[in-house]
């Protein structure tokens, strides 16, 4: 799978809008901030294929990449509190319907931010994905920001906080690269299935 060779399909804000599913795909999960884009980026070698910023809450749609024949969906970011409540609502709403439409959902890769622990939100989603049976692989974005210490003690924590997983879960870092190449190797074996 070739995922330089990848290019920006659509953006949809609305349920409705969303095309048809007929091809396996890739889905980006995770709350408002957490460096979806900045994976994606990382992923696709690119520097702004998908829009980075330090503002949470920057994807407000669904946005569909067409990477080497397959498609990838980047789902806008949970649990950012300067949003209205109506957008929270449509957000959610866009979400949960986009889970329960019987798309041909091939893998989530839900990120989590590894300064922390993971949110209330974070670990609905992880039960959510288990409950459905959607196979899915848990990406700690921001390794490079911890020390030695720090990381060791947090991926220690992730264990008992995750319940002891029994998927994967995989350190990212969009500065230095670490854990690109497991990503893109579960991805890759997930859709030549």
């Amino acid at each position: 799978m070739n995922f330089n060779k990848v290019e920006f399909d659509r953006a949809f804000g609305v349920f409705s809008q969303l095309p048809k599913s007929d091809m396996p795909e890739t889905v980006f999960s995770g709350k408002s901030n957490v460096g979806k884009s900045s994976l994606l980026n990382k992923l696709f070698n690119r520097k702004n294929l998908a829009r980075v910023s330090s503002v949470p809450g920057k994807t407000v749609t669904v946005n569909f990449y067409n990477v080497d024949g397959r498609r990838f969906v980047d789902l806008p970011g949970y649990g950012y509190a300067r949003i209205s409540k109506r957008e929270k609502e449509r957000f959610g709403r866009l979400v949960d319907e986009y889970f329960h439409s019987g798309r041909n959902i091939a893998l989530v890769v839900q990120l989590i931010d590894m300064q922390h622990k993971p949110s209330a939100d974070d670990l609905v989603m992880i039960d959510f994905l288990k409950q459905t049976g959607l196979p899915f692989i848990v990406v700690l974005t921001k390794a490079d920001r911890l020390n030695k210490k720090e990381y060791e003690s947090r991926l220690a924590a992730f264990d008992e906080e995750l319940g002891g997983p029994d998927y994967p879960v995989i350190p990212f870092s969009a500065l230095t690269g670490q854990g690109l190449g497991e990503i893109k190797a579960r991805i890759a074996q997930t859709l030549e299935k």
